[in-house]
């Protein structure tokens, strides 16, 4: 079908087999091809993640949160390109106008985190809460990385969106409102956070939604002041306490930063914590030969070592690296087919969050940035 913009709209198309056929060159020289073309109308969006390859395309680059929100400065893009994973593109839909059409290259592109919590289990989680701690006002805070049916949950019930840099603000907002917290669907980052305020591990209990039900007693659940949704970054939780131990044994030198999605042992045995953005800019402003280990993904790190030649900067992992899976899948050929088809006029791989969705969404988003001004 055609929209009001006058393309098509060609959602789940697959990828033709030619273009893995293409070198490295007809692939680098066709992108560059359909994005002239394209000119204006047209906005590339890729994350820290994304491999060299890709990320080289983009007009901005960022975390997920800043590049929805940096695409909003082309006012005369009409096609958003998302070199990220499905829940960055429905935050970019969410935030962008109406009008806006948001493409992610592969539509397989998802996030491990952002699966591990889904709406039903959510609302099994709520209803169990309500009949099991009566009285209560919980406050629900999602991590950014979940997805607009998650974000749209949070703004129905009087909650919020949080990103790695501002959780402890948005708790502490939660807070003022609530006596208690659920918050999904990182356990670590929440657990980070809240041991960074002050609240004691005893009072931060988990659910697990394999199995809907609480790892804790009725009265650790009565007594708790955040409950902490079981799931994790597939990434992030693969760094560990002897990768630190390592380091500091091999480098007595070198200064460790990790991302608050890593376990609390390992962020306890950190120098520096923070998000991506954090990272960059705490490497950046690092004299020149100091030493870093970090605690991200890889390409991100590859990408500042690259930047930064006068500096020591390894993965805290060494050689056991654990790429994000689901991102490599925004490839250089689904890029080009994206671009290529954009500009004959179709539009392939549309991510579009349905109006009640992006509605309750955008509440949620917008009172973080409320809260975090």
């Amino acid at each position: 079908m055609a929209d009001e913009l006058g393309v098509t709209l060609q959602s789940g198309t697959r990828i033709p087999d030619a273009y893995y056929m293409l070198s490295d060159a007809q692939l680098d020289e066709r992108i560059r091809a359909a994005k002239a073309k394209l000119g204006e109308q047209v906005v590339l969006l890729g994350h820290h993640y994304q491999g060299a390859r890709v990320i080289q395309w983009a007009d901005f680059t960022g975390d997920s949160f800043r590049l929805a929100r940096l695409a909003l400065t082309r006012s005369n893009a009409k096609y958003i390109v998302f070199c990220g994973v499905h829940f960055m593109a429905e935050t970019a839909d969410v935030l962008s106008p109406e009008e806006t059409v948001v493409i992610l290259p592969d539509l397989g592109a998802g996030c491990s985190m952002a699966d591990m919590a889904n709406e039903r289990q959510v609302d099994d989680c709520w209803s169990e809460l309500a009949e099991r701690l009566p009285g209560s006002k919980i406050i629900p805070i999602t991590y950014m990385n979940s997805t607009a049916a998650l974000k749209a949950f949070c703004g129905e019930n009087d909650g919020a969106v949080c990103t790695s840099s501002n959780a402890e603000g948005i708790l502490k907002w939660a807070f003022e409102r609530g006596d208690k917290i659920l918050f999904f669907p990182d356990q670590h980052l929440g657990r980070n956070t809240g041991y960074k305020m002050g609240i004691p591990l005893e009072q931060m209990v988990i659910y697990n939604p394999l199995f809907g039900d609480f790892e804790c007693t009725d009265e650790e659940l009565k007594n708790a002041k955040i409950i902490l949704w079981k799931g994790f970054c597939s990434v992030h939780q693969k760094f560990t306490v002897e990768q630190e131990e390592e380091v500091r044994r091999l480098y007595p030198d070198m200064k460790i930063i990790v991302h608050p999605e890593c376990s609390l042992e390992v962020v306890l045995g950190a120098d520096y914590v923070g998000s991506t953005e954090h990272i960059i800019k705490v490497i950046e402003e690092s004299p020149a030969g100091s030493q870093w280990a970090i605690g991200t993904e890889i390409n991100l790190i590859h990408r500042l070592a690259e930047e930064h030649k006068d500096k020591l900067i390894v993965s805290l992992s060494g050689p056991n690296v654990c790429p994000c899976a689901t991102m490599y899948r925004i490839s250089p050929q689904h890029l080009c087919w994206a671009l290529e088809q954009l500009a004959a006029g179709t539009v392939v791989n549309h991510v579009q969050v349905d109006r009640e969705t992006r509605k309750w969404a955008g509440v949620a988003l917008e009172r973080m940035l409320a809260i975090a001004k």
